[in-house]
């Protein structure tokens, strides 16, 4: 476990193996000690503590998720953040997000095993993205980085939608994404408006829902190129038909 990771959290989150990292945060097993239950901590990574950008975004994500409850979403318990004192005697916090933990295995991992799915599984599973979607969006919130990476698919079968790190509100007149790190992030399923810096709304994510589809049907995102060329494709080309690339896909696909 990184040093920097205190082994206990909030006084009752016990800190595990790693099971996820992104560009912002490490996710963790961890364990309720007072409710006696798995969880996932989902901890802001330490090259980042220091940095306000990453700092609110961390937070925003917390405050965002905390009002969304729909079975296709992953659930967040809690959050907070955990004071430590660094070797050279500053004091820095540490953020953390409790959440469900979900024994299951990402779109991406299903993808990179199996290469394409079925029409029928890969209609299934939209289906089920798309409903945490329209739940999402009767609250007010765009998610904004729809991705097989982040969408789950539990051991039954269930899908559940995740990591609302960049999600804004579709009040915030300003929800653009203007840094080019986080478009070039996810570039293969970025909305047109998004890679143009464009004000976003629920239509981006279901921009994003689409090119997830075209994937699981045919094992690779409607445009591919370097990031740049990615972003430039959304916004001026067509994407192909399925069927192009997997002749397998059905005509009503």
């Amino acid at each position: 476990m990184n040093s920097r990771i205190p082994q206990l959290l909030g006084g009752r989150y016990e800190v595990g193996e790693l099971i996820g990292r992104g560009g912002m945060a490490e996710v963790h097993h961890g364990y309720d000690t007072r409710l006696g239950r798995d969880v996932a901590l989902k901890i802001l990574r330490s090259d980042h503590l220091r940095d306000a950008t990453f700092l609110g975004r961390f937070r925003r994500e917390a405050q965002s998720v905390a009002g969304l409850s729909d079975p296709a979403i992953v659930a967040v318990y809690d959050s907070g953040e955990e004071r430590q004192r660094e070797s050279g005697g500053a004091e820095v916090a540490i953020p953390y997000i409790v959440m469900e933990f979900v024994d299951g295995l990402t779109l991406r991992q299903v993808l990179s095993e199996r290469g394409t799915l079925s029409a029928n599984e890969a209609a299934r599973i939209t289906e089920g993205v798309l409903g945490a979607l329209d739940y999402s969006h009767t609250k007010g919130m765009v998610h904004r980085d729809i991705k097989p990476a982040n969408v789950m698919i539990t051991g039954d079968g269930a899908i559940k939608v995740m990591d609302f790190g960049i999600a804004r509100a579709m009040a915030d007149a300003q929800a653009t994404m203007t840094q080019t790190s986080s478009v070039l992030g996810t570039a293969q399923y970025i909305s047109p408006e998004q890679a143009e810096g464009q004000t976003v709304d629920s239509r981006s994510d279901l921009y994003s829902a689409g090119c997830l589809l075209f994937e699981l049907l045919t094992g690779r995102t409607p445009f591919v190129g370097e990031p740049v060329s990615l972003t430039y494709q959304h916004v001026t080309k067509p994407p192909p038909l399925p069927s192009s690339l997997n002749p397998a896909v059905p005509d009503a696909l």
